[in-house]
């Protein structure tokens, strides 16, 4: 199986990275500046789980992109999606199969409008993980977890096609017959960490420790009901487990979008925040903390803009 994999920041290099180690057919389609640091230092993962050295990984670019790809791993940030999507387009032939990890749900509308719905599966990855200054992947937790399946909720050759390619590289992948409903619980999940640890500037165990752990969970109760409003309530078994995470005493858990708006970076706030307000409109109060923490990150953007202009369209 031919695999194109767009990005090879901390995910696609991660999950890309652990495939070209387990000798898959891996080419990573990347902008000029990052091909040239891979081909002079190699694709370099540090992780407890298993150090990868990976020297001049195969890489491709936009005027070189001139074969079809069996399947297309896009590991690229949210907002980056439809600027770049003109630029992969030529690696999608009639039988590629597309296996997108980005956050929220706005990218299926916009990879089904393009190239067809039956070509676009779901999947979703628990993972944390940067890039250093140096380029190198830095695995920070010990969990690599990607998860996809036919959106259709039925098990199809491609499906056990790609399985096959995952049998054997250092990362744990699993097939779901009900991926919509995980990413939805995924999305759930971010909305409320970034929610409130960017409304609040603060850690999850900070947030805890000053009297917060309500307003977390009531964060978790509004994005949980926009999701039921828009037909994927989550189950009870994740609703508990995500109430222990979000209120852990001492826990140093934060969204990396903290992390994204506390070095003046691009955020992806209208896709985690924003569209799940759009989606379950009817299921919220006007004056609800969702709504209050996605005017937080609107006003982030706002004054990135004028302080950043040219930083801010990047």
């Amino acid at each position: 199986m031919k695999i194109l994999v767009v990005g090879a920041g901390a995910i696609g290099g991660y999950f890309g990275g652990r495939l070209l180690e387990a000798g898959r057919d891996v080419t990573f389609f990347v902008r000029p500046k990052r091909a040239a640091q891979l081909a002079e230092t190699g694709l370099v993962i540090k992780s407890s789980l298993g150090d990868v050295n990976l020297p001049k990984p195969p890489t491709v670019q936009t005027a070189e992109l001139r074969r079809n790809f069996d399947l297309i791993l896009l590991s690229l940030k949210a907002y980056d999606l439809e600027a770049a999507i003109d630029s992969f387009a030529p690696a999608i032939g009639p039988k590629t199969a597309i296996l997108p990890l980005l956050n929220g749900m706005r990218h299926l509308d916009v990879l089904d409008q393009r190239f067809g719905k039956d070509r676009v599966l779901g999947g979703e990855c628990v993972i944390a993980a940067t890039l250093d200054e140096q380029g190198r992947v830095l695995h920070l937790n010990d969990l690599h977890l990607l998860t996809f399946g036919e959106r259709t909720a039925s098990r199809s050759p491609r499906i056990d096609a790609i399985a096959r390619e995952f049998q054997g590289a250092k990362t744990e992948a699993r097939v779901s017959a009900v991926i919509l409903l995980e990413m939805w619980e995924k999305w759930v999940m971010l909305a409320s960490l970034a929610g409130i640890t960017c409304l609040m500037r603060a850690t999850v165990g900070d947030i805890a420790a000053a009297g917060g752990a309500n307003l977390a969970l009531r964060l978790l109760e509004e994005c949980g009901a926009a999701a039921s409003g828009a037909g994927f309530a989550p189950r009870p078994e994740f609703l508990e487990r995500t109430r222990g995470t979000l209120t852990a005493a001492g826990s140093s858990f934060a969204a990396s979008m903290l992390r994204d708006i506390e070095r003046g970076a691009r955020i992806e706030g209208d896709h985690i925040l924003g569209d799940l307000i759009r989606r379950g409109e009817r299921s919220l109060p006007e004056h609800s903390l969702l709504r209050l923490a996605y005017t937080h990150l609107k006003a982030y953007e706002v004054r990135r803009s004028r302080e950043q202009p040219q930083a801010a369209k990047r």
